[in-house]
Formats: C-alpha cells, sequence, structure tokens
C-alpha cells in the first residue's frame, strides 16, 4: 500500500524532465572524433542542446559518456576509474571505429581494443571520424536508454 507521499513523489517524478548531461572521455584517440564531438556543442547548426542536453566538466555530473580513441595501455587505468566515477544509471556510447574495434591501431601493442571488453557500451556510433550527424543520433539513442533506466 503507498502513502500519499509516495504517490506525491512519483507523480513529481513523472513530471519533472530531468536533462542529461554528457561527458567525453579520450582513451588515447587521434583527436579526430573529438573534433567532431566538439562540432556538437559549439556549432548551432549540430547543437546537441537541442535534444536538452550538454556537455559537463565532472564526471560525477554524467548521465551519458562518450569514449573515443582505441583505450590505450598508458591511459587505460586512468580511463577504468574516471568510468567508475560516473554514477548509474549512465549510458557508453562509443565514438568512432577506434572504441568500436581498435580502427587502424588495432594491432598495435599497446591497445586494448575494442572498448566493450572493458567497458559496457550501449550504443556504437561508427566512422574514421564519424559526422556530428551521426554523433548527434548516437546522443539522441542514448537519451532513450537513459530515460529507460530512470
Amino acid at each position: 500500500m503507498t502513502t500519499l507521499l509516495e504517490k506525491i513523489t512519483d507523480q513529481a517524478r513523472a513530471l519533472a524532465v530531468r536533462s542529461p548531461w554528457i561527458y567525453r572521455i579520450n582513451a588515447g584517440s587521434c583527436n579526430g572524433c573529438d573534433v567532431e564531438c566538439a562540432t556538437t556543442a559549439l556549432i548551432p547548426r549540430y547543437d546537441v542542446e537541442r535534444l536538452g542536453c550538454q556537455y559537463c566538466g565532472s564526471p560525477r555530473h554524467a548521465d551519458i559518456v562518450l569514449i573515443t580513441g582505441p583505450l590505450t595501455t598508458r591511459v587505460k587505468e586512468d580511463v577504468l576509474r574516471v568510468f567508475a566515477e560516473i554514477p548509474d544509471p549512465k549510458v557508453t556510447v562509443a565514438v568512432g571505429v577506434c572504441p568500436i574495434s581498435g580502427g587502424i591501431f588495432r594491432d598495435g601493442y599497446a591497445v586494448n581494443a575494442p572498448i566493450d571488453k572493458y567497458l559496457p557500451v550501449d550504443i556504437n556510433v561508427p566512422g574514421c571520424p564519424p559526422r556530428p550527424q551521426a554523433i548527434i543520433e548516437g546522443i539522441a539513442q542514448a537519451i532513450a536508454i537513459w530515460r529507460e533506466r530512470l
């Protein structure tokens, strides 16, 4: 049996729409995907804020994480530590072919690819680098998954 306070809380949660925050992790990329991710935040034509979300500077505030790069040995522990700081429910988007498969770096001695061996990946956005429209589509899919997990 639910109390009046629980009913009011449930109704308030249904009415209050919280905007997701995005955090980007560079796992050793060549910065091609990072430039395209920056395009989604800085250029009005591809503005990700029209989806109701924005980039944040702290992993502790993030709801959606974008990961670029093939996960190099040099930054592997740091990436895993930062990823663990992101609160649940979180949605992970692998941006570019490098986190998905290692890309052109896949057989390198310092590459730990694909990234889904180490982190749960919800959405893959392929491309080298992916176009801003594809990144925004991946973020839109991530928002839908994030809202289901709330």
